[in-house]
């Protein structure tokens, strides 16, 4: 079966924090021929790790990694690197994201009213503009 993951699924399958909607979520996706895993749901995922469960950026880091290159999974490859690529430089996962997202959809500069994420997108040689 081809499935799309939701990110409760997800967040069950990772944190195991509910025994029985976890062994649910666990059993399904390792019983899945291809889970679709989108954009959203890793900003989602991203978010709901960090602030909800207070889990540190370098092991959400980590288990989007692990998520991304398991061989059942697909996802936006390009899009995901561009997210962690972020995270791992302290901002956030979806605004690498967004950015990488908008300048595959023509846009030619991220404004955002996130200092954070403007430095590290430019830091990162990208057109970022704060607005103020």
């Amino acid at each position: 079966m081809k499935i799309t993951a939701d990110t409760n699924v997800l967040v069950r399958a990772i944190t195991g924090d509910d025994r029985r909607q976890s062994l649910f979520a666990q059993a399904e996706l390792a019983d899945a021929d291809m889970i679709a895993v989108t954009i959203p749901t890793l900003c989602e995922l991203s978010w709901v790790l960090s602030k909800g469960y207070k889990i540190a950026p370098t092991a959400v880091a980590e288990a989007i990694r692990r998520l991304a290159t398991s061989v059942n999974v697909v996802v936006n490859r390009p899009a995901v690197d561009a997210g962690l690529a972020l995270l791992d430089q302290g901002g956030d996962f979806a605004d690498g994201a967004i950015a990488f997202e908008g300048r595959w959809m023509g846009g030619e500069t991220f404004v955002s009213f996130d200092k954070k994420a403007v430095t590290l997108l430019e830091r990162q040689g990208q057109a970022a503009r704060l607005l103020a």
